[in-house]
């Protein structure tokens, strides 16, 4: 009978011993490592591979500054040919994105993923070399005729905003796999006298209504600076 008395006790200290345990497992692991993450669009070198009239690269990064907020700033190069039905022109520059996210996703113990909506601030510098056109005729009895004029547009600049959507993945340790869509609507642009700027750096195509569509899949890795309970 005595034993049986004693068994709860050894029962109630174990059941306190691993809820002891187990809380300091988990302050150890709860620690968040804020730094900062540096990488490459991935997405520039493959369409290059596929798309030989497109060239660039893009550099990512963001800084930590409270639990679900990030820092974030993008800059790179484009030069790319692009053929309309009537015109054929290059277009090459650089550009400065900058702007925040803000993570919406829980992580469990351990993990440091995100899914995330952003904001940016964009600006490309660039310039545009019109490589040919062909006088639309259609209609008409006159035969069209390409004309290689070379005429070169330098000195253009754009600005805008966009709003991104997007997730990273930590496939390894500090090491992770992105991926983001971002809507833009330019704001501000400089062109040349009789030619649309149809490509900006940064922005990609520009479309109707001056919005535009973007798309990247990146690569990075996260260097740690200090860790921080949750």
């Amino acid at each position: 009978m005595k034993q049986l008395r004693i068994l709860p006790f050894y029962i109630s200290l174990l059941t306190t011993f691993i809820v002891f345990s187990q809380q300091e497992k988990d302050t150890v692991k709860t620690k968040e490592s804020y730094g900062i993450r540096v990488g490459i669009d991935i997405s520039k070198p493959i369409t290059t591979y596929f798309e030989p009239e497109t060239k660039g690269i893009e550099l990512i990064g963001d800084i930590r500054l409270k639990r679900n907020i990030y820092a974030a700033v993008e800059l790179g190069f484009d030069e790319k040919t692009t053929e309309e039905d009537y015109l054929n022109f290059t277009t090459k520059g650089s550009y400065l994105k900058i702007g925040a996210n803000y993570n919406a996703y829980k992580n469990w113990v351990g993990m440091n993923n995100e899914i995330f909506i952003g904001i940016r601030y964009g600006m490309s510098f660039f310039e545009q070399t019109l490589n040919s056109y062909t006088p639309n005729v259609k209609g008409t009895y006159f035969i069209p005729d390409t004309v290689n004029p070379n005429t070169e547009f330098k000195d253009l600049t754009a600005q805008w905003v966009e709003l991104i959507f997007g997730l990273k993945v930590e496939t390894f340790k500090n090491l992770y796999l992105g991926a983001s869509f971002s809507v833009k609507k330019m704001m501000n642009t400089k062109e040349p006298e009789n030619f649309k700027n149809l490509y900006v750096p940064g922005f990609n195509r520009v479309f109707l209504n001056d919005m535009g569509v973007g798309f990247n899949y990146t690569l990075s890795y996260l260097i740690p600076i200090v860790k921080k309970k949750k």
